[in-house]
């Protein structure tokens, strides 16, 4: 008896243990992500692993954009398990983004991916790197061919390559996935709903507000991975990166609104000596402060489907939250609309650059807090 209590007591440590290291390998890949770039090569080598990387990217946008799924197991060694885990992933998204696109209304024109190195190492007669991707998709909606409307998300890979018989493959992958909470997507309706986007046409933002305009312009500026090239493809230096410690979304938001939007610090609403209040930092609180404090003004509250005529009336300014199992966990802001008027979003965590509102948040279930900022 003493024996198999002692093997009980042993097994629980290694369980925890486990979990530990697990989620500090996870903590300890996105830190070194966010970090001065560590190149542990010399630059010849850097500049054919970038283009050895590039490639791989490209031939997998392309497999997504022609939802090519034999194209797709091209850049997988599939006899490897961690490679097959990565193949899974990938054709759960390339599926996701086809579907979220019928619904929308919507044909990709073009997927590519800017990579940025951020160290690497030899491993295995391969490469073990980290990386920083970001991917512009470009789209057209289907009764107006002619006007091209893209977004951009950014993305943190740790990422192992290896040669092989059918050239350089990968090996290991993982990264945040912006979509992770719509891969499990259930099928849209999506003759009602595309009915109302592609009916629907883009406002005059000619006369927004100057406050709101510079709210934007700090967006996108910062919007890390995922914004332009010209801005660095980084977040604020002079604020603390919270990703690591649950979330930078919120904190991302209340920098815009203060450095931007000129909203004044309060005891409640707080950011000072690299450390910011719960109402700064927490989507939830941040929501609750917003709509409490009459800074914000609820526009529409429900499914998808409940809110989809209302998120039309969002101006560039405002933001969403996003709520999962009755908890707010997202926030995003509102930084522009397409040639149809649907609303564009930057945020932090999963970066995002003019993307529409709802990619990557369509899983039943998730309920949306459109939100009027008043400035």
């Amino acid at each position: 008896m003493v024996i198999i209590v002692r093997f009980k007591i042993v097994l629980i440590v290694v369980l925890i243990l486990a979990v530990l290291i697990g989620s500090s390998l996870g903590i300890y890949l996105r830190h070194l992500s966010h970090q001065d770039s560590i190149v542990l090569i010399d630059e010849d080598l850097e500049r054919k692993l970038i283009i050895k990387v590039k490639e791989i990217f490209d031939f997998r946008n392309a497999s997504l954009l022609l939802k090519n799924e034999k194209m797709l197991e091209e850049v997988y060694d599939l006899e490897m398990k961690y490679s097959q885990w990565a193949f899974e992933h990938e054709l759960k998204k390339m599926k996701h983004l086809h579907q979220w696109s019928k619904k929308q209304g919507i044909t990709f024109a073009h997927v590519a991916s800017e990579v940025v190195i951020r160290s690497a190492k030899e491993e295995n007669n391969g490469y073990a790197l980290n990386l920083l991707v970001s991917t512009e998709y470009q789209y057209v909606y289907v009764d107006a061919p002619d006007d091209y409307n893209s977004f951009r998300l950014g993305t943190y890979h740790s990422l192992n390559i290896i040669p092989h018989e059918k050239g350089w493959v990968i090996a290991r992958e993982w990264y945040t996935d912006p979509f992770a909470d719509s891969l499990e997507l259930d099928e849209i309706k999506s003759e009602e709903l595309q009915q109302i986007i592609l009916y629907s046409e883009a406002k005059d933002l000619s006369n927004l507000d100057e406050r709101r305009k510079n709210v934007v312009a700090y967006a996108d500026q910062y919007s890390g991975a995922a914004n332009l090239p010209e801005y660095g493809l980084q977040y604020n230096p002079n604020y603390r990166d919270y990703n690591n410690e649950g979330g930078n979304c919120a904190n991302f938001t209340s920098q815009a609104l203060y450095e931007g939007g000129n909203f004044k610090k309060n005891t409640t609403w707080n950011y000072e000596r690299g450390a910011g209040s719960k109402s700064w930092l927490n989507a939830s609180a941040f929501n609750q402060y917003m709509l409490n404090s009459g800074r914000g003004s609820r526009i529409a509250y429900g499914s998808y489907e409940q809110v989809l005529q209302d998120s039309f009336n969002l101006l560039p300014g405002d933001y969403i939250a996003y709520e999962k199992k009755g908890k707010v966990t997202h926030i995003s802001l509102v930084t522009g609309i397409d040639s149809k008027g649907y609303a564009l979003v930057n945020s932090n965590n999963a970066d995002r650059h003019r993307t529409p509102w709802d990619l990557g948040w369509s899983n039943k279930g998730i309920k949306f807090h459109l939100v009027r900022v008043n400035y």
